[in-house]
């Protein structure tokens, strides 16, 4: 400090010009943060969030696909052609029709060419040709087959139908002759709801078991550190398999579903629990939980409410990363015949088809599920790259 500045500072005992306050001082009288601050305080942290995450192109495009995929499984009845259990029975195992626009040089709008069947005696095998002298145009928001509407809402309007006395098989038709892009869509709201609710068990199971450990500690964390080892000791795709194969054929679907989805949601909190173990036994120490105690919160108060956001951005990516996994893991166990069963459908059962190489090698469009299984699996992982970077307030 310079001499001029210390000629500026009051005499011994008085208190400095900026401080000097007739009030009497209070010890307690400090500043409590509203709801209304409170409030405010969150939406300007999601708006950084929301800033940070827009910088992550690839994650904003894995978002819209998501959400795009997410959608059309929902609008699947207005979407499909035909109901995922319509039989063509004069056109088994039909290859894709290709929509044109233009008929010999003039624009008449989307079409398709009907299919001429030729049965090759020689190898027995279905041949199908295009008649190019009679484009069928297609029908747009018209009357189709009836369906429910999630089981509920009776209807029959479709967003495109084929032409009349005609067939549209966009990609193409399987043994029994049912549209292969209409089952994709009904079976994709299978498997992805599958993804959802088993992401929705684990994280409650991990959060709750992991969180009681790494808060405890002691002879708590090491009972569940043994259980977490003795799961995770188990064989996954043959526990699956055994698991799956208990449930009584009798079962109907539905039940079939939820037995599916509460056994993959069983097998992968583990690695969640762990995770959330590790970061409240770093954090539990923390002047702000000690503060909490302090002040008589509970446990399950302060873990949801202190520790917890404070790995927001692990939980994301984790979150991101096991929704594909628990998708893979219906569709292997319906590949393999042990998870859902028809007439439900799904990415796995109408894969379960293409088991065999042959049959792969003459039709190959019956592999065309797993085009969306790869898409929603990129999208996940590559928007989980996003919101991790997004809700890690250290990048």
């Amino acid at each position: 400090m310079t001499a001029e500045a210390l000629k500026d500072l009051p005499p011994d005992g008085e208190p400095l010009p900026h401080l000097a306050s007739d009030a009497p001082f209070e010890p307690y009288a400090v500043e409590r943060v509203t709801p209304e601050q409170d409030r405010i305080d969150r939406a300007s942290q999601l708006r950084l969030m929301w800033w940070k995450f827009r910088k992550h192109r690839l994650a904003v495009i894995s978002a819209v696909v998501i959400i795009v995929i997410y959608g059309m499984a929902a609008l699947a009845e207005l979407l499909a052609p035909y109901h995922y259990t319509t039989r063509n029975t004069d056109f088994i195992r039909a290859p894709g029709q290709s929509v044109h626009l233009f008929h010999e040089g003039s624009f008449i709008g989307p079409f398709v060419y009907p299919y001429k069947l030729h049965l090759n005696m020689e190898n027995l095998k279905r041949e199908y040709t295009e008649d190019r002298t009679r484009p069928q145009k297609l029908r747009f928001f018209c009357r189709g087959d009836a369906y429910e509407f999630w089981g509920l809402i009776p209807g029959n309007r479709h967003l495109v139908c084929p032409p009349e006395g005609g067939t549209f098989f966009w990609l193409g038709s399987d043994r029994l002759g049912r549209d292969m892009l209409s089952r994709v869509l009904y079976g994709g709201r299978i498997s992805l709801s599958i993804g959802l609710i088993g992401i929705s068990i684990s994280f409650v199971l991990g959060i709750i078991i992991g969180g009681i450990a790494g808060y405890y500690g002691g002879r708590v964390d090491l009972v569940v550190q043994r259980v977490i080892e003795i799961v995770q000791s188990l064989p996954h795709i043959p526990l699956w398999l055994a698991l799956a194969a208990v449930m009584p054929p009798s079962w109907s679907p539905v039940l079939v579903y939820f037995g599916i989805t509460i056994i993959l949601g069983l097998m992968d909190w583990t690695g969640l629990a762990r995770s959330v173990r590790s970061k409240l036994l770093s954090l539990r120490e923390e002047d702000y939980v000690v503060a909490a105690q302090l002040m008589g919160a509970r446990p399950a108060r302060i873990i949801a409410l202190h520790l917890v956001p404070g790995f927001m951005s692990h939980l994301i990516a984790s979150a991101t990363i096991t929704i594909p996994r628990t998708i893979l893991g219906e569709t292997a166990l319906s590949f393999l015949g042990l998870g859902l069963r028809p007439p439900i459908t799904s990415w796995g059962v109408m894969l379960n088809e293409a088991q065999n190489i042959n049959v792969v090698a003459l039709y190959p469009w019956l592999l065309y599920p797993v085009v969306p299984v790869i898409l929603i699996i990129l999208a996940f992982n590559f928007l989980g790259d996003g919101l991790r970077d997004a809700a890690d307030p250290y990048r």
